[in-house]
């Protein structure tokens, strides 16, 4: 059977549930902020970033065997890159 998808989002609904299970996976591992996006979001800009022609097989395949330490990696470099500053909140009162 050959698959073949129109858009990113196609392929993300498809493969879903490959991605929740390994979410639920480095949950149980204590891993419980790493979500199924993150774990897309790092196959798409670091493994599949130059992949043409990917089978839908080998896209599973790579979501179930995913690295743990990469994916934190990942992470840990998004939070790193992002802007970080205090928050003011005007209808905060002090006693």
């Amino acid at each position: 059977m050959n698959y073949e998808f129109s858009t990113k989002e196609e392929l993300f609904k498809r493969v879903r549930p490959a991605l929740r299970a390994k979410e639920v996976e480095f949950h149980r591992l204590g891993h419980s902020y790493i979500k199924d996006i993150d774990i897309w979001n790092y196959l798409i800009q670091e493994k599949w970033i130059n992949g043409k022609n990917l089978m839908l097989s080998d896209i599973v395949n790579d979501i179930m065997h995913v690295d743990l330490q990469a994916i934190a990696e990942h992470i840990r470099g998004k939070i790193s890159k992002s802007r970080r500053e205090q928050y003011h909140d005007n209808n905060l009162e002090v006693i």
